[in-house]
């Protein structure tokens, strides 16, 4: 390991010092273009193999890896559907016996043995008609099925029916109706899933129903998050004279998580040795660094000073104007990306889910990728700097309309946690009145 870890490099295509502001836009592909290819490196660099049913109790319990990414192409091990089966509740029929079917000229038949779903039926007589149930097999030699609102009576009999019980059917079938094909859906060998598929609740019925044992799955990305600051502690610590608890490695280790990342958290005092010895001593899986605070323009910004390389500038938003992006060496000599984000928790917080959250919930498969959004109006007035793209914090109300939660301050964190969206004030924008709408993506 390097003990001498002290610089990291700009993005591409991107200097040092205080350019001109960046729009929303700018950063946040800026930061996609740096770390998505990083991502999809560490995604291909390993796979564990989970078993199916393990996988199943884990979501079930709320565990690693949901959200999770399939590493290889997974093929079915049996055919959906895996025989032939009856599309709706009716019966099983040879359409050749309902050729001559006519309003005023029904043609009548005995009706068979009923086919329950689970149960393997013996083929079908020619000139007879099978109860069957949704999901039940398709008699040997029956080829459609007539729904039971179309027979005459609209009914099932007695399950055990006297056998001189009959159906009329007025209507002629086409072969194929109403049945699902074996294979259709999907044959042995075919491919189910292909590598890159998040897995969530319907690609784990899929396997399931497909028979698949075992599947590649690609590790959840190593973040380092590092919270600097001399002021913080890290939670369940006693804070001491002057110092808070640590917020923003709370927020951000949870909001990691849920991306679907593996978190490692590090607490370092406003010290460059300090954070170098962090970035030196870093698990040697990490690929992504995250810190929080220490890039803005004060006396003891330590990202900034100790990673004098990166590009660290603003960028047109309001809360989390001063911004850093850049590559840095670990101790272990590999380059990985670093995302720098200031350190009022607000700050962090919107920055994370404006630059950060939608490049890592792509890579990761956690839903959703992209905040739902929508548009309301505002129950009340509101300002913004109008250089700037603002982002509130807000509620809809039961009429629909749009509530601020607290003020534009960057250090209003319960405001935050009460809130249920965040409000996009586009730059250019000095007042809107109550009563105008406002775009608003969903935090929860």
């Amino acid at each position: 390991m390097h003990d001498d870890v002290t610089t990291a490099r700009p993005a591409a295509g991107h200097g040092t010092g205080h350019p001109v502001r960046r729009s929303v836009g700018d950063h946040a592909a800026a930061v996609r273009d740096l770390v998505a290819p990083a991502l999809a490196a560490a995604r291909g660099s390993g796979t564990e193999t989970v078993e199916v049913a393990a996988l199943l109790a884990r979501a079930a319990s709320g565990a690693a890896p949901f959200p999770c990414v399939l590493a290889r192409d997974t093929v079915a091990a049996v055919a959906l559907p895996g025989f032939d089966n009856s599309q709706m509740d009716g019966y099983a029929v040879r359409a050749a016996d309902l050729a001559a079917a006519g309003a005023g000229t029904p043609v009548e038949l005995p009706v068979g043995a009923p086919v329950p779903a689970g149960t393997q039926p013996p083929p079908l007589d020619p000139g007879t008609a099978a109860p069957v149930m949704t999901g039940a097999p398709v008699p040997a030699g029956a080829d459609a099925v007539v729904r039971i609102e179309d027979a005459d009576p609209p009914r099932f009999p007695e399950p055990s029916p006297d056998p001189t019980t009959v159906v009329r059917f007025a209507a002629p079938v086409e072969a194929g109706t109403f049945v699902r094909r074996a294979g259709s859906d999907v044959a042995v060998g075919d491919l189910l899933l292909p590598a890159g598929t998040p897995v969530g609740g319907a690609q784990l019925g899929a396997l399931v129903a497909a028979g698949v044992a075992t599947v590649d799955l690609a590790p959840p990305p190593h973040v380092l998050l590092v919270s600097t600051g001399s002021e913080l502690v890290p939670a369940g610590e006693r804070p001491g004279p002057a110092q808070v608890h640590d917020a923003n490695g709370a927020a951000l280790t949870a909001a990691l998580a849920a991306s679907g990342a593996r978190v490692t958290h590090r607490v370092v005092p406003d010290v460059p040795d300090a954070l170098r010895r962090t970035l030196a001593e870093a698990p040697g899986e990490v690929v992504l660094v995250v810190t929080t605070g220490g890039v803005s323009a004060g006396a003891y910004e330590v990202v900034r000073q100790t990673l004098d390389d990166a590009w660290f500038g603003h960028v047109a938003v309001q809360p989390g104007g001063p911004q850093g992006l850049g590559t840095v060496t670990l101790g272990t000599g590999r380059d990985v990306p670093l995302v720098a984000f200031p350190g009022n928790p607000v700050s962090a917080f919107v920055s994370f889910e404006l630059f950060l959250r939608p490049v890592l919930a792509r890579a990761t498969g956690a839903e959703p990728a992209r905040r739902a959004t929508g548009r309301a109006p505002l129950a009340e007035p509101l300002d913004s700097p109008p250089a700037l793209h603002q982002v509130r914090r807000g509620r809809l109300d039961d009429d629909g309309r749009v509530r601020m939660v607290g003020g534009p301050g960057s250090h209003l964190l319960t405001h935050l946690a009460a809130a249920t969206i965040l409000v996009h004030v586009p730059p250019g924008v000095a007042h809107l009145p109550a009563g105008d709408p406002v775009d608003y993506w969903e935090l929860r």
